[in-house]
């Protein structure tokens, strides 16, 4: 098979567990992929990454790549149509003028910055989470840490690595709403908003304006600068990969989820489950109210999305699963670990209409839509309980669910909002129906996977790469409709009546759970 690598685009996206990248054809079929794992670190009370493992997990992803294009198709990988990355949302990473990192990269799974986030929440009367990037800074200059007057630039991950790549200081519109505020008509931070948080800055004794240090928000399409000879050495430090290349806005992995699901028109959405969990839900208009529990950010070319954030979701699963591992492994029986998971989940179907009266909470960090500071993983069961591993592994999948249940009800019940589809995506639909089914039940709607569903953000960033060479045909909508999943086959299930009934039942308790996680994080240290 032939392939022409100007017609190739090349997506890049850095999650929470794994730096992923994607090659794909002018057909928007993967062609070759590399990956590398990492993991945060909680250090000095704080969850953070190395910028340095970050380069380190993106050379090894691209190698892989380019030694699969250079044996399956005979071609020196030195060249592509375009470049796009995504990361991880929100988060803190602050610079100087020499391009010094001031502070360790403060990511979306912090909790410290509630003061910080309620008083611009107040000022702004607009949600403005913990872990935006504008609640990290302001943090900071409350707490008067040393480095706050030295800041020049501050960015997201996908910026910064965008900026590496480029030289260029911007952020594609989805990323730069998990910052601040943006405003859908001017596609640009909200002026009205900078002028305030200004203002909060002068009383502070700080010189800079905001939009001083903030990246250039640009729109899919858009100009984001092109390959330097500098950004190709960081990909391929073997020297091969040529500069040049346009590269386009760097973008959050919220907005690639939503890309790659074809969940960017109005009405529709999607639910992204993984290390974290959150919805998306595109709107005709601003919501009537802010609330705690929604972020109202954008997709990547501007339209309002209401957001449902949860920091916890497959953590505690995996770990369960791992424990279920080695018991196996005592006993002499090596299991595949995919198969196990794959059991477990379908194990979960056949949980009695009480999953057995256990409850789980999940929250390995805080979690901002319950009001919880800190996150210590429980499992609670009474004497009389049914501890069977259906109930068990029924009870940690309705836990992981439980707190999007309870953000997404708001906007449901308050809000009117209408939703015509969900499409989901992430690991935990890997196992056939059964977290699809009970997302279903959990919201009370349909869920429709794709069935390239498991390509995930990576490839949604090289679909955006894709676009940029293609824009001037047509809008981001249009080009995902028409040219990208106008055959892809769609696989949809409705809630059950008795599926609902049992997660609504469980929810109930899981209320009652959430006071205990409270005092567990008081009292375990």
């Amino acid at each position: 098979m032939e392939i022409n690598l100007k017609q190739t685009y090349l997506g890049i996206e850095l999650g929470s567990t794994r730096i992923k990248a994607v090659l794909i054809n002018d057909r928007y079929e993967t062609i070759a992929s590399g990956e590398y794992s990492w993991e945060n670190e909680y250090r000095d009370g704080l969850w953070t990454y190395e910028l340095a493992d970050a380069m380190k997990g993106i050379q090894q992803a691209y190698r892989q790549i380019k030694e699969t294009v250079e044996a399956s198709y005979g071609k020196k990988l030195d060249r592509v149509g375009s470049i796009g990355v995504s990361a991880m949302m929100h988060g803190y990473l602050p610079f100087n003028q020499h391009g010094e990192q001031l502070a360790d990269f403060r990511t979306w799974r912090n909790t410290n910055t509630s003061e910080a986030a309620q008083q611009l929440t107040e000022e702004f009367q607009f949600n403005i989470p913990l872990r935006w990037s504008v609640a990290h800074l302001y943090q900071s200059i409350i707490d008067q840490e040393t480095h706050i007057n030295d800041i020049d630039f501050m960015t997201t991950l996908a910026g910064y690595i965008h900026w590496q790549l480029t030289g260029e200081k911007v952020l594609g519109i989805g990323d730069a709403s998990g910052m601040f505020p943006v405003n859908p008509d001017t596609l640009d931070y909200e002026t009205s908003m900078v002028d305030q948080f200004n203002h909060l800055l002068k009383g502070k004794n700080i010189s800079y304006d905001l939009i001083d240090i903030f990246p250039k928000v640009l729109s899919a399409g858009e100009a984001a600068g092109q390959l330097t000879d500098v950004g190709a050495k960081y990909l391929d430090p073997s020297g091969d990969l040529q500069a040049g290349i346009t590269v386009c806005p760097p973008e959050g992995d919220a907005g690639t989820g939503m890309v790659a699901t074809n969940s960017i028109k109005e009405h529709t959405g999607n639910v992204s489950a993984g290390t974290s969990i959150f919805s998306m839900l595109v709107l005709e208009d601003h919501l009537t109210n802010y609330y705690k529990e929604i972020d109202v950010v954008n997709t990547p070319d501007g339209k309002v999305v209401a957001m449902v954030h949860c920091n916890n979701f497959t953590s505690d699963i995996n770990d369960w699963v791992s424990m279920f591992e080695e018991t196996f492994d005592l006993l002499g029986f090596k299991v595949d670990r995919h198969n196990l998971f794959t059991k477990l989940f379908e194990s979960s179907l056949e949980a009695d209409e009480k999953v057995g009266d256990l409850v789980h909470c999940s929250y390995y960090s805080g979690e901002p839509i319950t009001n919880i500071d800190e996150g210590r993983p429980l499992f609670v069961r009474t004497p009389n309980s049914r501890l069977t591993i259906s109930n068990f592994m029924r009870s940690q999948i309705n836990a992981a669910l439980a707190t999007l249940k309870i953000g997404m009800d708001l906007l449901i019940d308050e809000e009117k909002v209408q939703i015509d589809n969900i499409f989901g995506h992430g690991g935990f639909f890997k196992t056939e129906k059964v977290g699809q089914q009970l997302l279903a039940d959990a919201l009370n709607t349909k869920v429709t996977l794709l069935d390239n569903a498991e390509e995930g953000g990576a490839w949604g960033m090289a679909l955006l790469a894709a676009y940029h060479v293609k824009s001037h045909r047509q809008t981001l909508e249009d080009f995902l409709l028409k040219d990208v999943f106008k055959e892809v086959e769609e696989k949809v299930l409705a809630p059950t009546k008795e599926g609902v009934i049992i997660f609504n039942d469980y929810v109930e308790k899981y209320h009652s759970v959430l006071q205990l996680e409270k005092l567990a994080g008081n009292l375990l240290k």
